[in-house]
């Protein structure tokens, strides 16, 4: 009879098991996104089961009585995804880099800074930002808790992929530093003395479990950068370990020196040459250009109070983000949305980071190709492609929404956000 009753009690479980498994939920898309194809398609039904996408199908295919949820007078896409962020770190427009580091370190509690970095963290989410790379001035590995603290559901936010301290040379970013206390700057970067303690560096970050590395291969306006030979160790290192290796250049030497190293990403690359990006193409590396509108541009300039007279190089800055970003393009260059919006501009930080698309919009970029940057390119370079950046089958649901005309009016449309669901979830529904 025992036996018989462990037989029933396995059975029922099972066929529960089995029910609750099988409740479904569909997408009625007016549009639907395609982004490996990078084509907008008509009347989609997206099948979710759980936190996956089952089926991509006609609308037809919706059984009646289904659970459905009608995004038909919208554009539905995959969630987007910040490819540059720092969201453990956030400073005024009228103060300096440095200064504010080593007070952020000297006078901010990890708890303190985490608890702001969360708040961070779910704007982005509230903007249709699902996923995000969050790339150091984090702490010591505080980016890590924060996305282990999202993914066990403690708190709310997008799907981070951290990197962990930026590994870097002697005095990192942080300068004008006095000997006495650059012990500080180990508490924000990893700082690399060696080739052999490249290696330990990535050892150590592999221990705490990063999702990717980043290097500062130059630390303007500090002098000091990284030798090939310790970005060869590291790229070897991390690659051995199936990490993909990004690198923060400001002039072309630093880029092209990583690059022969081996790294899968150049960050900013905001002086690179033109033969450093055909080498790119060639080798098929990403390029993460954090642009800026002119509208931010002006936003910033105001609240770090520049004299007006002095204002001519923001029109050099534009035209050479735009000469850079469209040159990589024309090579075939691999493109990858990242805002790097860490400034205080009086929104919040996935507002603020909405303002690379406007950004890339200014500089050329059609609608469709910004689009696929920030959804399935990114995912590529994250080799998260079968899992995030794309509606497909066995992909996770992260899907969003916007209202308006992608083509015709891509800014104000992108910005638009009627629903967002991550992971199954819906986070926000207009119509509701």
């Amino acid at each position: 009879m025992r036996k018989l009753l462990t037989v029933i009690i396995l059975f029922v479980f099972t066929s529960l098991e089995g029910l609750v498994a099988q409740e479904v939920t569909y997408i009625k898309a007016g549009l639907f996104y395609d982004s490996e194809q990078n084509v907008l398609l008509k009347n989609k039904a997206i099948q979710i089961e759980g936190n996956k996408i089952v089926s991509i199908g006609e609308l037809n295919t919706i059984p009646s009585h289904a659970a459905v949820i009608d995004l038909s007078e919208y554009t539905v896409l995959p969630g987007l995804i910040d490819g540059h962020t720092h969201v453990l770190f956030s400073q005024d427009a009228d103060t300096d880099f440095a200064a504010h580091s080593i007070q952020s370190l000297t006078m901010e509690s990890e708890a303190l800074r985490a608890l702001r970095g969360a708040k961070r963290a779910k704007s982005y989410l509230d903007v249709g930002f699902t996923s995000i790379k969050d790339l150091g001035n984090s702490g010591l590995f505080l980016d890590v808790a924060l996305r282990d603290a999202i993914n066990e559901g403690t708190i709310e936010g997008p799907r981070i992929f951290a990197s962990g301290p930026i590994i870097g040379a002697t005095g990192g970013q942080i300068y004008g530093v006095s000997p006495k206390h650059q012990s500080l700057i180990d508490l924000e970067y990893r700082i690399v003395k060696s080739v052999e303690d490249a290696k330990i560096a990535i050892r150590e970050h592999v221990n705490q479990n990063v999702d990717l590395i980043k290097i500062a291969a130059d630390n303007l306006p500090n002098n000091t950068r990284l030798s090939i030979d310790e970005m060869k160790m590291i790229v070897k290192t991390a690659h051995s370990y199936g990490l993909t290796v990004t690198a923060h250049t400001v002039n072309n030497q630093s880029a092209w020196d990583a690059i022969k190293a081996g790294v899968d990403g150049i960050e900013h690359g905001f002086n690179i040459a033109d033969s450093t990006l055909t080498l790119m193409a060639e080798k098929n590396i990403f390029l993460v250009p954090t642009e800026n509108s002119r509208n931010y541009m002006n936003t910033y300039v105001k609240l770090a109070r520049y004299d007006e007279d002095d204002l001519e190089w923001i029109d050099w800055y534009l035209n050479n983000q735009k000469k850079r970003l469209m040159t990589a393009i024309s090579k075939g260059v691999p493109i990858v949305a990242g805002s790097d919006n860490y400034t205080d501009i009086g929104v919040s930080a996935g507002k603020s980071s909405q303002d690379m698309f406007r950004a890339y919009f200014e500089a050329g970029m059609k609608p469709l190709n910004i689009l696929q940057s920030s959804t399935y390119i990114s995912a590529l370079y994250l080799k998260k492609e079968d899992e995030i950046g794309a509606l497909k089958p066995n992909a996770k649901a992260d899907i969003i929404a916007v209202k308006g005309d992608l083509m015709n009016d891509f800014i104000n449309t992108i910005e638009n956000i009627v629903f967002v669901m991550k992971d199954g979830k819906v986070y926000f529904n207009r119509d509701n």
